[in-house]
């Protein structure tokens, strides 16, 4: 059984870098910021990965046919959306001392989007720049390098879970390139 894991973490890459207490803490601190404005900065990250990848939105019947930055903002399913995202990333972010907590939430996360909605795994790895470019963006202010460093540990992560639990659900298509 071990050597199946070995060959599946092989797969979809080395597990990624735990985050540092001190990381740990940055990410938290950062996020309080963040998490303030959760469902105004999680629209703007939808509306910027729909807008730069719009093949997105095949999995989103009920906004896949917006184009307009704006008619996004106004869509009631996509700021519910946006804010599950936002929570979700928020109850990693209160877990990061409880690494079983963290794995279970994205495990979650990753078999709803495998089993339920049959999204392409890469796109969580393209969400996780987007974010990264929106929080950079939006809070530069607080977005050192040193920060930018821990979240972006942060982001891998949240993909490295995320894509074993399609693993574990049996997905076979883990690209690792853009779509």
């Amino acid at each position: 059984m071990e050597k199946e894991r070995d060959a599946g973490e092989a797969e979809r890459g080395e597990r990624a870098e735990p985050l540092s207490d001190a990381e740990r803490g940055i990410v938290q601190d950062t996020w309080a910021r963040v998490y303030e404005s959760c469902e105004d900065v999680g629209v703007a990250i939808l509306i910027r990965f729909f807008v730069n990848f719009p093949s997105a939105k095949q999995y989103f019947l009920q906004f896949q046919d917006m184009e307009e930055p704006e008619e996004m903002e106004r869509s009631v399913q996509l700021r519910k959306h946006a804010c599950r995202v936002m929570d979700a990333i928020n109850t990693v972010v209160k877990n990061l001392h409880d690494p079983e907590k963290v794995s279970s939430v994205l495990t979650v996360v990753g078999k709803a989007h495998a089993l339920k909605h049959k999204v392409e795994p890469v796109y969580f790895k393209i969400l996780s720049g987007v974010i990264l470019e929106v929080l950079a963006e939006d809070f530069g202010e607080c977005f050192s390098p040193e920060v930018q460093t821990a979240w972006t540990k942060l982001m891998g992560v949240l993909y490295w879970h995320i894509t074993g639990a399609y693993q574990e659900v049996g997905w076979v298509k883990l690209s690792s390139s853009a779509v």
